[in-house]
Parts: structure tokens; C-alpha cells; sequence
């Protein structure tokens, strides 16, 4: 049912939607409609949105629906107030036909217009409909503020509608740095991490000054694309202009120096913070182990542990990977056997699969087998994936061929799985085996999605593929690499040969 057929329902189908809150209300015997009727009698629209709204902020939401009926039914008109916090409740239980009950009230009662209620209005339509809807919405308020223009944008960009969030974005007639932060969380969560960034620079060339909230995305932003040297920035800039840096900034900066491959400077972030949440912890034992120092990690865990704080599911995939990188099976076990007992509900699929693969790659495929034979769900590709790794590693090339066909039964159309097996097969000196299964991907016309790599240099970040020959500088650059390779060939007679 679209935004048009909005203005034409009649009043009592709200009565009618509100009435069946109504009667599950009663029948739980959460509040009877004579104690509502006592309590109502001598209310008016400011004490009745009074109780409306503290009754939504202890999420009560049925109970908030129960008073605003009543209200209609003793005749208080609701105001903008009133309406706008009801639109909410439908937008948090996600009920569009109900918010539309309200829409249809709010163009009765001329209240559709007023900016509070457009606003959350276009925030309804924008969650749980339609953009053309939201934009509507939008048209229908008189003279609309910069929540307006926000929370359009933020719906543009939710669903991915880029240019239609860059053009309200810059039409809005006052920007504020809530605006701009709304713009750069959007396209930092979506993955557009060089536009995130590009647009927290013109902000600053704007002249406006970002706070808090404008730079944890835009860290996240710098470290999706490991731009270490952009991260160290904003890293000046956040000490600039907010002065001691709050705990979600200081966690960004952890993240950002761990995936950058400079867990020093995290770790520095880190002891700076005068008080510290699990994330923080999180951040930095994850961080250690993407780094292959799993036994900083264990140090860190077992730290944290004596400090009283109580590990979570991330903090114990962040060990059972460091684990997993330094090839501590029994110590593995032990962290994934003490989540089990503490709350088994903390492990999740990526737990089990980290143990399937500390096993697959320490050799020990017969406990690997068992481990998922006993699993409490049905092991999906990852799992067989962490097996063919481990079988490539220890030349296993029957347990191999098994978890390639688990794999390929699972998705036949999945290419990793081909070239695991062929280099399995290549590992073991079976070039023939390794051949046909590269000749097998050919005639089912499966392609491999290439790898790529990045370098930063003052603070721009080149990215290449295999063969690749679309960089401005190409030239120079394969210039460079035929010197290396003839050095290192002129240098492998002497003990020296790198590549």
C-alpha cells in the first residue's frame, strides 16, 4: 500500500489497527480500560504526551499505543509531539501499516506538514519502505531543517543511493557537522572508504569543526584501505581538535594501527586510554594476531582476564586466531573448551571453523574430521576449506579431493576450491593431477577473481593486480622490478638469491 493511498483512509481504520493493541493489553492483563479511563479523566494533550513519551523511553510501546487511543476516544487532540512519537514506535517495530495509520491521522488533523512530524515521517518510509516514498514525505514538509535534509540523505545512502544523497546533501541550505558526519558514516559503512575520506577533508577545507562523531568512520575508512599514513593524520587531527580522545575514537585508532601492520602504534594508543572497554581489548589481542604475534596475544587475553574483565565471542576469535598462527593446538583447545563451559552461546560458525583449521594446519586431520562430525550444525564451505588448506600444507591430497567435492557440492560454482585442489596436487610433485584440474576449470569456463596488493606513498594508495598494466606509471614501474630481477638472477650465484 503506497503513500498515496495514505490520504484517502478514513479516521476509525486508526481506532480500528489501535483497538487490537488494545485488546492484547487486557487480555495479558498488563492494564484495564476502566483504571485507563479513571486515570485519563482530567488529562490534556500536554500531560497524556508526557506519559506517551515515558512510557516509549521504557519501552513500552503497547502501553504507549493504549493511551493514545484513549486519547482520541476522550477527545484530546494529540499534537506534532505526540504524533511524531507515535510514527516512532512504528518505526521500531518495524510496522509500516501501522505508520500509516498515523500518516493517515496526521493529514486529517493538517499535522503532516509540521517539520517534526515530516521528519519522522520520511525517517518511517526511509527503514521500512520505499526512498520514493521518504522522498514525498519529504516534499510534504514546510520549510524542512537539517534533521530533514539528514535524515534523507542517511536514507539515500543506507540504500546505496549515492549521487541522491550527494545532491540533497549539497542543496541542504545550512549544513551543520552532524550533516557532514551523516555523509561520511554513510559511505564508510557502505565500503566507499576513499569517498568517506574525501569528504572529511572538504569539510575541514569548509571550515567546519569535526567532534567526536566525525572520526571513528573515517579512521574505519583509512584502515579498510590500510592508508597508514592517512590514519596517522587523522590521528593529528583528532588530537587537535578534540584534545584527549574519547574511547570510540582511541578503539578506531587501535584497529587502524593493528590492520596497518603497526600494532606498536596501536598498542601505544592503547596504553594511553585511561579507561578501557572490551572493545578496546577486542582491538588489540584481535590485532596482535592478524599480526602473527599470537603469543602477545595470549599475554594480553590472560592480562585481561586478571584484570576481572570478562571476555566476549570476538574477544575469543581473537584468540583461538593467534592460536591458530603460531600452531598452539593444545592452548587452542583449552581457550575454545573454557568459552564452551563459561556460555556456550558465545561461540559461533567462525569459532568452530578457527579449530578446524588449527588442526587442519597442524596435520592432525583425523581429530579435524571428528571435530566437525560432532559439530551441533551442518559445516558449511568455510570449514571444508580449512581442511583443503590443511591437506595443501601437509600434501594431503585424498582427505583433499574429499573436501573438494564437499565444497563443490556445497557451491559448484566455487573457483578457490579448484585452485586449492591444483595446488595440493602441485605441492605433492603431482604436476599431471595438477594440470588436469586446471584443464577441468577451463572447460567449465571458470575464472579466478585476481588477487591484488597496495602500497601507500605520500599518502595515496596504489593498488595492482597480476599483469596489471592500467597505472599511470606503469612503465617506471616494470622498468624498476626487470632491475631487481636481473640483480637478484646476477646475485644468485653468490648465496644471495631472494626471489
Amino acid at each position: 500500500m503506497g503513500y498515496h493511498n495514505v490520504q484517502v483512509r478514513s479516521l476509525s481504520v486508526l481506532h480500528g489497527s489501535l483497538k487490537r493493541y488494545m485488546n492484547t493489553l487486557t487480555s495479558n492483563g498488563f492494564i484495564s480500560a476502566h483504571q485507563m479511563f479513571d486515570e485519563m479523566s482530567n488529562w490534556d494533550v500536554v500531560s497524556a504526551t508526557k506519559t506517551i513519551t515515558r512510557l516509549v523511553h521504557e519501552n513500552q510501546n503497547e502501553k504507549a499505543i493504549s493511551i493514545f487511543s484513549r486519547m482520541l476516544i476522550l477527545g484530546i487532540r494529540p499534537n506534532e509531539f505526540t504524533l511524531s512519537t507515535m510514527i516512532n514506535i512504528s518505526i521500531v517495530q518495524k510496522d509500516l501499516n501501522l505508520g500509516q495509520q498515523f500518516h493517515s491521522f496526521a493529514i486529517k488533523t493538517n499535522l503532516h506538514s509540521i517539520v517534526f512530524v515530516g521528519s519522522v515521517l520520511l525517517n518511517l518510509y526511509a527503514k521500512i519502505s520505499t526512498m520514493d516514498e521518504a522522498s514525498r514525505a519529504f516534499r510534504d514538509t514546510l520549510e524542512p531543517n537539517v534533521v530533514s535534509f539528514t535524515s534523507l540523505m542517511h536514507g539515500y545512502l543506507n540504500k546505496r543511493m549515492y549521487q541522491e544523497a550527494l545532491e540533497i546533501f549539497q542543496t541542504m541550505p545550512t549544513k551543520s557537522v552532524v550533516s557532514w558526519n551523516a555523509m561520511i558514516s554513510g559511505y564508510s559503512q557502505n565500503g566507499e572508504n576513499e569517498e568517506a575520506i574525501n569528504l572529511f577533508i572538504q569539510m575541514l577545507r569548509e571550515k567546519f569543526v569535526p567532534d567526536h562523531s566525525s572520526f571513528p568512520c573515517t579512521i574505519t575508512a583509512a584502515a579498510n584501505m590500510t592508508a597508514v599514513g592517512t590514519g596517522r593524520s587523522l590521528h593529528a587531527c583528532a588530537v587537535k581538535f578534540l584534545g584527549k580522545l574519547e574511547i570510540f575514537v582511541a578503539n578506531s585508532l587501535i584497529s587502524l594501527y593493528a590492520k596497518c601492520g603497526c600494532i606498536e602504534d596501536g598498542h601505544m594508543v592503547f596504553d594511553k586510554l585511561q579507561e578501557r572497554n572490551i572493545v578496546s581489548w577486542n582491538a588489540l589481542i584481535t590485532g596482535y594476531a592478524q599480526n602473527g604475534r599470537g603469543k602477545e596475544a595470549i599475554v594480553l587475553f590472560e592480562k585481561m582476564r586478571f584484570k576481572g574483565i570478562r571476555p566476549n565471542s570476538v574477544t575469543y576469535l581473537g584468540i583461538l586466531l593467534a592460536c591458530n598462527h603460531i600452531g598452539f593446538v593444545e592452548e587452542g583447545f583449552s581457550y575454545f573448551n573454557h568459552a564452551r563451559k563459561e556460555d556456550s552461546k558465545m561461540l559461533k560458525a567462525e569459532h568452530y571453523a578457527c579449530m578446524v583449521d588449527l588442526l587442519s594446519r597442524s596435520g592432525r586431520f583425523d581429530e579435524a574430521e571428528k571435530f566437525i562430525s560432532d559439530l551441533p550444525f551442518d559445516p558449511g564451505i568455510g570449514f571444508w576449506k580449512a581442511v583443503l588448506g590443511g591437506c595443501r600444507i601437509h600434501s594431503n591430497v585424498e582427505l583433499g579431493q574429499m573436501a573438494a567435492r564437499k565444497i563443490l557440492g556445497l557451491d559448484p560454482k566455487d573457483v578457490s576450491s579448484y585452485v586449492m585442489m591444483s595446488n595440493a596436487h602441485a605441492a605433492a610433485g603431482r604436476w599431471d593431477r595438477a594440470s588436469m584440474v586446471r584443464e577441468k576449470m577451463k572447460e567449465k569456463e571458470m575464472k579466478m577473481v585476481p588477487g591484488f596488493s597496495w602500497i601507500e606513498v605520500k599518502k595515496e594508495v596504489h593498488f595492482f593486480t597480476s599483469s596489471d598494466d592500467r597505472h599511470r606509471e606503469k612503465d617506471d614501474i616494470y622498468e624498476v622490478v626487470g632491475f631487481l630481477l636481473k640483480h637478484a638472477m646476477d646475485r644468485r650465484f653468490d648465496g644471495c638469491f631472494l626471489i
